[in-house]
C-alpha cells in the first residue's frame, strides 16, 4: 500500500494545526486589547476622570488631623507645630498613594498593574482572614461565584439539549406547544424569578433559606456543610434554570428540526439506521457549533447579571463583593473586580471561537483557501 496518502493526510493535519493556532493567537490578542480599554475605561470611570482624588485628599486630611487631636500625647503642642504634623502627614500620604502625579501617569501604572492582576490594597474593605490585598478579597470570593453560576449553566445546558431532542421528535404536540409558549418568560431576569421564589419558599412556605451559602456559623463536618450549601444553592439555581431554560430549549428544538429535515438523514432513516444512531450522528453532531455558541452566549449574559443575583440571594461570590464595593466607594475593588469580570468574559469568548473553530470546519480560519 502506498504510503502517499497517509503522508498527505499527516501534512493536512499540521497545515490545519498551524492554521488553529494562528487563529487562537490572533483571537487572543484581539480579546487582550478588548479587555485593555474596558478596564481603562473602568479606571477613567471609577476615579472620575481624576476627581475622585480630591475627595480622596479631603479624607486624608480629615483622618490626619482626627489622628493628631484623638493622641493625647499632642494635646499640649502648639498649633502651629500640630497644623505642621498634619502637614507633614498628609504629604506622606499623598507621597505613598502617589495622587501628587498627574492621573493620566496614574492611571496607565493603574491599567498595567491591573492586567497583571496587581489590583494593590482596598481602602474601606478586607477579607474575611483580615487581609486588605484586593486579590485576596478577591479570590476569596471567586470560588463561590464560579461555583454557583458553572453548577447552572451545566444544568441548563444538558436539560435543555435533551428536552430540545426529545421535543423535536414530538413536533406539533402538546407538551411542544407548551413549551413553546413558555418561552417568552425567559426574558425575565433571574433575579426577578429569585425574588419570588425567595417570597414562596422562604417566607411563605419556609422550606429553604432566603440567602447565604451556608448556615451560621459553617457546619465542621464535611456532609454537613455540602448539605447546607446545596440547601443554599436551591433558590438562586432554580432563579437561573428558570430564566434561561425555555428560551435555550425553543432555540435548540429549532436547530434540530431543521436539520432532521436534511436530506442526508433521511436517506439514514431510509436506510433503517436506528433512531438514536441518526440523533447522536446525523442531528445532534452538526448543530453542536451552534449549540455551544449560544449556551456561551447565555453565559456571558449571566456572568453580567452576577452583580443583582448575588445581591438578592446574599450569595458571597464577586457580584456582592461588587456590589458592596460601590456602596463603600473602594475604588481598588472596584476596578479589581471589574478586571475579573473581563477576564472571565474574555476567556469564555475565546473558548467560543475555538470550539467553533473545531466543531465546524467550514470556519475559515486563516484567509480564503482556494
Amino acid at each position: 500500500m502506498s504510503k502517499a496518502p497517509l503522508a498527505a493526510r499527516r501534512r493536512g493535519l499540521w497545515r490545519d494545526l498551524r492554521h488553529l493556532l494562528a487563529y487562537a493567537v490572533k483571537r487572543l490578542l484581539a480579546l487582550l486589547l478588548t479587555v485593555l480599554v474596558g478596564v481603562y475605561l473602568t479606571i477613567l470611570i471609577a476615579n472620575m476622570g481624576g476627581q475622585v482624588d480630591e475627595l480622596r485628599l479631603v479624607q486624608i486630611r480629615s483622618q490626619a488631623a482626627e489622628a493628631v487631636r484623638a493622641d493625647p500625647a499632642l494635646q499640649d503642642m502648639p498649633p502651629e507645630e500640630r497644623n505642621a504634623l498634619i502637614e507633614r502627614r498628609v504629604s506622606l500620604e499623598v507621597e505613598r498613594l502617589r495622587l501628587d502625579q498627574p492621573f493620566v501617569v496614574r492611571s496607565i501604572d493603574y491599567l498595567q498593574r491591573a492586567m497583571r492582576l496587581d489590583l494593590g490594597r482596598a481602602e474601606q474593605m478586607h477579607s474575611d482572614l483580615g487581609s486588605r490585598a484586593v486579590y485576596d478579597i478577591i479570590v476569596e470570593r471567586l470560588p463561590a461565584t464560579l461555583l454557583l453560576f458553572g453548577s447552572a449553566n451545566l444544568l441548563v445546558f444538558f436539560t435543555s439539549v435533551f428536552i430540545a431532542l426529545s421535543l423535536s421528535r414530538r413536533y406539533g404536540s402538546a407538551l411542544d406547544r407548551s413549551v413553546i409558549a413558555l418561552a417568552p418568560t425567559s426574558a425575565a431576569p433571574g433575579w426577578f424569578y429569585g425574588i419570588f421564589l425567595i417570597l414562596v419558599f422562604a417566607f411563605l412556605m419556609p422550606l429553604l433559606p432566603a440567602g447565604g451559602m451556608v448556615t451560621a456559623p459553617p457546619p465542621e463536618s464535611p456532609w454537613a456543610y455540602a448539605a447546607s450549601l446545596v440547601r443554599h444553592m436551591l433558590l438562586p439555581l432554580t432563579a437561573m434554570f428558570l430564566s434561561s431554560i425555555f428560551v435555550s430549549i425553543y432555540s435548540w428544538r429549532t436547530f434540530f428540526l431543521i436539520h432532521s429535515s436534511e436530506d442526508y438523514v433521511e436517506m439514514a432513516r431510509a436506510k433503517g439506521l436506528p433512531s438514536h444512531l441518526i440523533e447522536r450522528r446525523y442531528i445532534l453532531r452538526p448543530t453542536l457549533s451552534p449549540i455551544i455558541t449560544s449556551f456561551l452566549l447565555m453565559l456571558i449574559g449571566l456572568w453580567s447579571g452576577a452583580i443583582i443575583l448575588e445581591r438578592v440571594f446574599n450569595w458571597p461570590g464577586l457580584g456582592s463583593l461588587l456590589f458592596q464595593a460601590i456602596g463603600h466607594r473602594d475604588t481598588p475593588v472596584i476596578i479589581g473586580a471589574v478586571v475579573i469580570f473581563a477576564y472571565l468574559l474574555a476567556v469564555t469568548v475565546f473558548l467560543l471561537d475555538i470550539l467553533y473553530a473545531l466543531l465546524d470546519p467550514r470556519v475559515r480560519l486563516e484567509g480564503e483557501r482556494r
